[in-house]
């Protein structure tokens, strides 16, 4: 089948070809165009190519005419020459901009010039063609045009969903403690100030951060990095990019996370993990909003606003000097600590509801309900770690119960003797038990116990339990405490050991 390629004269006229198929852009639903021209026969040619294409057009003669089309119906793209009788189509793309920024103009004209098509880009067109043109080259611009606002409408859905599941009324907490932060959140988030969010892992520092973002009116990027999670000149690229060459395998330039926050927000997660070197150059960034890439001698402005977190006492840290006093003052203009799940028992059922409902919606299944003694051994239990480790807890029951109802047998073994330490009492049940497995339950519990009460070093963990380090890394792996990336040298140590 032949198809036939209309080209564009410079006064108009149409001139008709035969050439190959044209790459037509598929537009999967209605799109309204508004086409501005004072050529009658271009508006009519440009109407009968894009209503065969399936789009809704709309024409107009001046931009009075267009004005009332816009009033009568927003379109998703606007076609606009740049001399109309009545004004000029860079003022007339100025005003539309000023009402809607998401509508994308592309200019068309008889007159091109560098200097006009610069000046129509630096106003917010969208892109810029010169008479005679292609019009296949012209229906791909429009559509690239379209499937631009329909992702920035995409994006904005999303924000907008984002911001509705991180409002306030959407983080879990009725304690006097929860409510008391969200009172300092709600407060703040319109600030640019710097927050220092502490807390034990698993209590929700990230959810915090991003309810300050999403509530923040900031239109940039929420930017999340854990600190802790990287080697340090890793760290320094992700932070700040590179210049192409600047170290070995550094084969393009990157940009880093605080350039791609720009406007947003960067959450900075464990902070405390950081080195004093690192420390230095991110107090740089603080003071000054200027940021280096790795390998390069310029500086960057950036306008960011910076969250830190940690599960470290920083003043402890600042007296053994693994951090730096002036960088904690930077960080801690407001501070906000959140308090640990075991201190906050009345949230605890409110938070499994919330489980609950979450993963038998994810699994497709009628919610399940929970037992009234399930409930107790939860309420009873310590939860070391917080509301991360009873998420996981009522996923696994979830998963791997079969009825509707979640008893104590769901439970881990783990939680149901947790509740009763110290001063452990049991019975024998009827049934029996493997001793084996209840005491390697005990152990787990302690072990637990002892990272906490360590926050989170091993070393230390080991020395309360009368344990040399080896066999506390063992075990920790086993019982999945900590990662598992050397569990084979592991078990080679500590048979080496015994």
């Amino acid at each position: 089948m032949e198809w036939q390629q209309r080209n564009i004269c410079h006064h108009g006229v149409i001139s008709d070809a035969l050439t190959l198929p044209p790459s037509a852009v598929i537009i999967p639903r209605r799109v309204d165009l508004l086409i501005i021209d004072d050529e009658a026969s271009l508006r009519d040619f440009l109407s009968i190519v894009f209503e065969e294409e399936g789009w809704h057009v709309e024409a107009a003669a001046s931009l009075d005419e267009a004005r009332v089309a816009i009033g009568r119906h927003e379109p998703d793209v606007i076609l606009c020459d740049l001399m109309l009788p009545d004004g000029s189509g860079i003022d007339f793309l100025r005003e539309v901009k000023a009402q809607n920024e998401s509508i994308p103009v592309v200019m068309i004209t008889a007159h091109t010039s560098t200097r006009s098509a610069v000046e129509a880009l630096k106003a917010g067109a969208h892109d810029y063609i010169a008479k005679p043109f292609d019009i296949d080259e012209l229906k791909i611009i429009v559509g690239k045009a379209v499937e631009r606002k329909e992702l920035e409408d995409e994006n904005l859905h999303l924000r907008s969903a984002l911001e509705e599941r991180f409002t306030f009324a959407n983080i879990i907490g009725r304690s006097a403690k929860m409510q008391e932060i969200f009172t300092i959140v709600q407060r703040i988030a319109k600030t640019t100030s710097t927050v220092l969010i502490s807390g034990e892992s698993g209590t929700g520092k990230e959810l915090i951060a991003r309810a300050i973002h999403y509530n923040s009116g900031r239109r940039g990027k929420f930017v999340s990095i854990n600190c802790g999670a990287l080697p340090e000149t890793l760290l320094e690229s992700e932070l700040f990019g590179h210049e192409r060459g600047a170290f070995t395998g550094a084969i393009r330039e990157k940009r880093g996370l605080f350039q791609e926050a720009d406007r947003g927000t960067i959450f900075l997660d464990e902070i405390g993990e950081t080195s004093t070197a690192m420390q230095i150059k991110l107090l740089r960034v603080l003071q000054d909003r200027v940021v280096r890439k790795v390998g390069s001698n310029t500086e960057t402005l950036v306008d960011v606003r910076v969250l830190a977190a940690t599960n470290r006492d920083l003043s402890e840290s600042i007296r053994t000097g693994t951090f730096r006093e002036d960088l904690f003052y930077r960080i801690n203009v407001i501070p906000i600590e959140l308090p640990p799940l075991r201190t906050r028992k009345e949230d605890i059922a409110l938070l499994v509801d919330h489980f609950l409902t979450k993963f038998s919606e994810n699994l497709a299944m009628p919610t399940k309900r929970i037992s009234s003694d399930a409930m107790r051994a939860i309420e009873k239990y310590h939860w070391p770690g917080n509301v991360r480790e009873l998420e996981n807890v009522i996923e696994r029951m979830i998963a791997l119960e079969a009825s509707d109802v979640l008893t104590t047998k769901s439970l881990p073994e783990h939680i149901l003797v947790g509740g009763s330490i110290p001063g452990l009492t049991y019975e024998l049940p009827a049934e029996g038990l493997s001793l084996e497995e209840h005491l390697e339950s005990i152990g787990k519990i302690f072990m637990l116990k002892a990272l906490e009460r360590a926050g989170g070093v091993q070393t230390q963990a080991a020395e309360l339990l009368r344990m040399s380090f080896r066999s506390f890394r063992y075990y920790a792996k086993k019982y999945d405490l900590i990662p598992r990336e050397t569990k084979g040298e592991d078990v080679a140590e500590v048979e080496h050991e015994t």
